[in-house]
């Protein structure tokens, strides 16, 4: 009996993944998406009642197969109705030691849905980086956050660079839809101004930022695979995934890290996700007299603006004003 309702389960399962893997998909029309979402279960759940009884099986077989067929060559595309924060990607190239960045966004919100776009073409002296951020940006609880890096360089410029899904204009956002093909993975390449200042001042989240203590040739060579990663994604489109490949799954990827911390539960539950990078290591260093683990640190890490604040030329000095400075040469 047992085996028995566990093999429905897992049917059920399967039927439920099927169904949402068509319903959360970018099939046009519209009718058409909804309708085969209907029919796949339909199917599954009707093949019972063929005739001969011997049907059944092979009905369900060919409707799986159809579906999966289906879902394996999905292609992710470029050339959709963008919602529009989604609208122009960047590109990015290096010539040299010099960095071109071709749409570096920088948006100025009035609210989070009335804002007025902007973009601006900037290069960048791979020389002249000395520092990257990482920040955790929560809107609910302290199990899910979203997590991007921002690069700085001694000329006091930093472009923040952040994973995300690339929403069509047709659909609204959906936590679960990103479990299918329904996003393609976006890098928002943006002034912080953008970036940051939209989660501070207008969204009021909690957003936290850390200085990763990474030797210089780490973070050319982090940032230099974003770099290819933006550009690689012009011509080649990639679907976004929230296991696989999310906000945080990116920045791990792109810095090498080992398989143990990609597969590690912080990485899904983000919002621990500046914890696990201070249990390798990775923050600071923060002078431990002063910030006697990393709850010390996460408190003194976060971002406050002050009543009244505008989202000014000054916004990046301004955000890290309050902030614990690394203690320490760092690392060689």
């Amino acid at each position: 009996m047992a085996r028995h309702w566990g093999a429905r389960a897992v049917q059920g399962a399967g039927v439920a993944l099927g169904a949402g893997a068509l319903y959360y998909s970018t099939i046009e029309p519209d009718a058409l998406r909804l309708g085969l979402s209907v029919a796949f279960p339909a199917i599954m759940a009707g093949a019972r009642w063929l005739r001969p009884a011997g049907l059944a099986f092979p009905a369900r077989v060919v409707t799986v197969m159809a579906l999966a067929i289906w879902y394996v060559t999905d292609p992710p595309r470029n050339d959709r109705v963008w919602a529009g924060e989604y609208a122009v990607p960047a590109d990015a190239w290096r010539v040299g030691d010099v960095v071109h960045v071709h749409n570096v966004r920088n948006f100025r919100y009035r609210s989070e849905s009335d804002y007025i776009p902007a973009w601006y073409d900037a290069t960048y002296d791979l020389n002249r980086l000395d520092s990257v951020d990482l920040v955790t940006s929560y809107w609910a609880g302290e199990t899910i956050a979203h997590v991007f890096l921002s690069f700085g360089f001694s000329d006091g410029r930093h472009l923040a660079m952040s994973i995300e899904t690339r929403r069509q204009a047709r659909f609204p956002y959906s936590t679960i839809a990103g479990f299918f093909h329904h996003y393609e993975l976006f890098y928002v390449t943006a002034d912080e101004r953008d970036l940051i200042g939209v989660r501070t001042d207008i969204r009021r989240e909690r957003v936290y930022l850390y200085r990763l203590d990474i030797a210089p040739a780490v973070r050319q060579r982090l940032f230099l695979s974003y770099i290819g990663a933006i550009h690689s994604i012009i011509s080649r489109p990639v679907w976004y995934n929230t296991l696989t490949d999310n906000c945080t799954t990116g920045i791990l990827a792109r810095a090498g890290a080992r398989l143990r911390y990609r597969l590690d539960w912080r990485v899904i539950l983000s919002g621990h996700t500046a914890a696990m990078a201070y249990d390798m290591g990775l923050l600071g260093p923060y002078d431990p007299r002063r910030y006697p683990g990393f709850a010390a640190v996460h408190d003194a890490s976060r971002i406050h603006r002050p009543p009244g604040a505008v989202i000014g030329p000054d916004y990046s000095a301004a955000i890290r004003a309050g902030l614990p400075p690394p203690e320490g040469p760092g690392r060689p």
